[in-house]
């Protein structure tokens, strides 16, 4: 069964290979890219199913023991994040195939989109700091490629901040790796947790542990480090800034929770109640700029880093409630905020715009089309019984259990100035009359390509919210993983310390 783990890896890089060899031939190009995606997602629902079946699934590569080999491993945590990568990844391809002109298609764009799922994967389901080092490399170059694709002038002005301030977190990140590899003489993440255990110099393993905060936090979009992503996000293509925006800062969340619940565990108080301050600053800096702006995807964006902040919260606070919220945040996050974002191309469609004073009348024209934004939007606001009242439900719940009341009134505050932008949103471009100044009918907006995936993610979005016990009972699952990692070390290291 392990064997599995090399699947949502290797499908994604086989079908750029064969991308790359089809340049020549558009078609037979797309068909081969939409069955990539549909093959990686497949490889992700068999594994989901081999680890809830029969718990954390581990792969020595080459058959080297850890802690000397590569080590990839699934838990439920994994798992549930790769099934999303799998589900948004498909979605993505199949609205791209309505969005993009056949000659971007056929140029670079299905081997670099391949490449970056591919290195999602690997990031998931590595067990090793370094390869988790290497990972986030692959997907930097290729988002670097996908973002710069159109080849506009937008696009490389977004693109430079997102490059350089990546590159600062890339610099951090190896100083880390090299600290902590002459501290302990290992980067596999279960050996790290044995070895930090009895390690005497806690100051500075602490020192370090700031330094990963600092790498990761660059990549989440947290409190202060966030400014590279409303510059980023809303200048590529929909289908690019929807996979952007539901997968990329969740890697540097995924990263965060996986260090500093196996790795970086020995001084909780100052690394978690640093986090706790943070993810405050993040959710309130995150709305309010989000409140300042008046175009519909840059909106979005400035909600991405807000969000981050509740996912931070939970890992803040460290019990098994708040954890599992965190899990269950993350889950109902990726995919609401990536379907935000392809609605928006279809109110774009639609007005030939997203400057919200120049939309208008969506409602009245498309009412498919605003029912497709309402669900994610208060979702995302934490409308009941949507899935974003059950995610922030549950972190207020963990806030007052420990009595961290000020943050509590911050999570609600945030969630109430999230309602306040999707009205804004929802008033200015689908209830008003289209403004004079507007294009309007810039496009077919009911094009099946672009359709099929945000009806198919916002009845995702209904299950969770309608149907969240299952949902919650893994994301409590891999809650209890993440608080007790001497299962994971296990599963590793197969019980014995090298």
């Amino acid at each position: 069964m392990s064997n599995l783990l090399i699947y949502p890896i290797l499908l994604p890089f086989g079908t750029a290979a064969a991308s790359l060899l089809l340049w020549r031939k558009p078609a037979l190009q797309q068909a081969v890219s939409l069955a990539g995606v549909i093959g990686q997602l497949a490889a992700c629902i068999v594994l989901f199913s081999a680890v809830t079946e029969d718990g954390i699934q581990v792969l020595q590569v080459g058959n080297w023991p850890a802690p000397y080999g590569i080590s990839l491993v699934a838990d439920h945590l994994s798992v549930l994040m790769l099934m999303v990568t799998g589900i948004l990844g498909t979605a993505a391809a199949f609205y791209a195939r309505g969005e993009l002109p056949d000659h971007l298609r056929a140029k670079s764009f299905h081997a670099l989109f391949h490449v970056l799922l591919g290195g999602l994967s690997g990031a998931f389901l590595t067990g090793d700091l370094f390869n988790l080092y290497v990972w986030f490399e692959v997907m930097l170059m290729a988002s670097f490629g996908l973002m710069t694709s159109g080849q506009r002038r937008a696009q490389f002005r977004g693109a430079v901040p997102y490059v350089v301030i990546n590159l600062l977190a890339t610099l951090l990140f190896l100083m880390g790796l090299a600290l902590l590899y002459g501290l302990t003489g290992t980067l596999n993440m279960a050996h790290l947790h044995q070895k930090i255990l009895s390690h005497e110099a806690r100051g500075l393993l602490t020192a370090v542990a700031f330094l990963f905060m600092a790498a990761f936090g660059i990549k989440a979009g947290m409190f202060p480090l966030f400014f590279w992503l409303p510059a980023s996000y809303h200048t590529p293509g929909i289908a690019v800034s929807a996979l952007f925006a539901g997968m990329l800062t969740k890697v540097g969340v995924y990263a965060l929770i996986r260090t500093f619940s196996l790795v970086f565990h020995h001084d909780m108080a100052t690394t978690h109640g640093v986090l706790l301050v943070i993810a405050g600053l993040t959710m309130v800096t995150g709305v309010l700029g989000a409140a300042a702006q008046n175009a519909f995807r840059r909106i979005l964006s400035f909600h991405i880093i807000s969000q981050v902040g509740y996912m931070l919260l939970g890992l803040a606070l460290w019990t098994p409630l708040a954890l599992t919220g965190t899990v269950f945040y993350l889950v109902h996050h990726m995919i609401v905020k990536a379907n935000l974002f392809l609605v928006s191309g279809l109110g774009r469609d639609i007005n030939g715009t997203m400057d919200l004073n120049r939309m208008g009348g969506l409602y009245q024209a498309y009412p498919v089309v605003a029912v497709l934004f309402f669900v994610p939007a208060f979702s995302l606001a934490g409308f009941p019984p949507l899935s974003g009242f059950w995610a922030k439900l549950l972190l207020i719940q963990a806030s007052l259990q420990v009595e961290h009341y000020i943050v509590a009134a911050i999570a609600v505050a945030v969630g109430l100035m999230t309602v306040y932008s999707m009205v804004k949103i929802w008033i200015e471009a689908f209830w008003k009359p289209l403004p004079s100044s507007g294009t309007g009918g810039a496009a077919v907006p009911y094009s099946g390509w672009k359709m099929a995936p945000v009806c198919v993610l916002a009845m995702i979005t209904l299950v969770i919210g309608l149907g969240a016990e299952p949902v919650y009972r893994l994301a409590d699952t891999a809650a209890r993983e993440l608080m007790a990692p001497q299962v994971y070390v296990e599963a590793v290291l197969g019980g014995g310390r090298p």
